[in-house]
């Protein structure tokens, strides 16, 4: 039977982060992290399939979904860190997470940076930071790139979609491999409605991230101090395997790598089965508490 989740919030940083609760609180927490401008309730069959035996909860990331903007654009990896940490503090420490792309690379930085909220983690195509690059030294030039593209953010109006058909279109664009089943509820929830149409929900400084960000050559260090399993997973045939690390395991203490045929960077979309033949045995091997 389906349930539908019941929606909570909770305090990060003076940010309001929304997030879905889909019950069994009981049960071992499992916190589901969507990457960049998605939302929670992409996570939906995965939380429906894993909700008898965890309290499954999905948090929209600031900027993203029914969660907080922040005043001048602090989207960066440590910032959504954070309010990975306080929903884990808020549904119990410490807990088993999956986490996709962007909030991946979030979800990596939280467990090393605090790894005894993490008893496990899953990482779908997030071994990845979009800035700087680590050729570019951080100072006048780059800040003033950084600073040039985020203030034209200030004169850009997000694009209306005539209607939720109009976004479901462009989502398949996006993702092909996109089942019509659940289309209309990832649209419907990633809109909102204005004059003349839908636009999405999520805050176009996000795509600034912050000038500071973490580089590509700094993740690593992060990786080494995370204690928990981390079991990774690539798709087969994604575009965006160019931009995962080369060779994460060689950082991680504790950690395997699954490539999922047949799917693209939306593994939990395009092959939901596979991606959960693995994940089933990974979470329930994992106990409760920080090894």
């Amino acid at each position: 039977m389906t349930v539908e989740p019941q929606q909570r919030f909770v305090k990060s940083q003076r940010v309001q982060i929304s997030y879905w609760d889909w019950g069994n609180e009981g049960a071992p927490p499992l916190v589901l992290v969507h990457g960049g401008r998605d939302h929670a309730r992409s996570w939906g069959r995965l939380a429906e399939e894993l909700r008898a035996d965890y309290h499954v909860v999905a948090p929209d990331l600031r900027g993203h979904g029914d969660s907080g903007w922040t005043p001048g654009g602090s989207y960066g990896l440590p910032d959504n860190a954070l309010d990975i940490v306080r929903v884990i503090e808020t549904v119990g420490a410490p807990a088993r997470v999956v986490a996709h792309s962007y909030g991946g690379s979030v979800c990596l930085v939280a467990a090393g940076t605090y790894p005894e909220y993490f008893s496990s983690l899953a990482v779908i195509e997030g071994t990845h930071s979009l800035n700087p690059p680590d050729e570019e030294r951080v100072g006048p030039a780059w800040v003033r790139r950084w600073g040039d593209r985020i203030r034209s953010f200030e004169d850009q109006q997000p694009r209306v979609y005539p209607s939720l058909e109009d976004a479901q279109a462009r989502m398949k664009e996006a993702n092909p491999r996109l089942p019509e089943s659940i289309l209309p509820g990832l649209a419907g929830y990633a809109s909102r409605p204005v004059d003349g149409g839908f636009t999405w929900k999520y805050d176009l400084w996000v795509n600034g991230r912050t000038s500071m960000e973490i580089r590509r050559s700094e993740l690593p260090a992060f990786w080494e101090a995370i204690t928990c399993p981390v079991l990774l997973f690539v798709g087969g045939e994604s575009h965006s395997r160019r931009r995962q690390h080369p060779n994460p395991e060689r950082h991680l203490r504790n950690s395997r790598t699954v490539e999922v045929p047949g799917a693209g960077h939306w593994i939990h979309h395009d092959q939901p089965d596979a991606l959960l033949n693995e994940l089933r045995p990974f979470l329930a091997g994992c106990g409760d508490a920080a090894e």
